[in-house]
């Protein structure tokens, strides 16, 4: 049986360093975690992990999600970003 594309490693790395790519020409931290995450699952197929592709698409979601949750943590709001008031000056205390 041929190998499909998943469950050949590199194919995920360059997923991951495509993204990548994708972040540099749109930055916001949007793709950065999709790439860390296509990175990771990369390593876990290179490892001998390759369940299927229904596990592959779920590893890789919780990865990037992971990785996505851990960059908001680290770097923050950015200095652009719209603050939500909860409430106003005039209101009564």
């Amino acid at each position: 049986m041929p190998d499909q594309i998943w469950t050949i490693w590199w194919a995920w790395v360059v997923l991951g360093f495509a993204l990548g790519v994708l972040e540099i020409l749109a930055p916001g931290y949007i793709f950065l975690g999709f790439a860390i995450g296509a990175a990771l699952t990369g390593v876990l197929v290179g490892l001998g992990l390759a369940p299927g592709l229904p596990a592959l698409i779920l590893i890789f979601a919780v990865l990037s999600l992971v990785a996505w949750l851990g960059l908001r943590a680290s770097l923050g709001k950015r200095a652009g970003q719209v603050k939500t008031w909860d409430r106003d000056i005039n209101d009564n205390p």
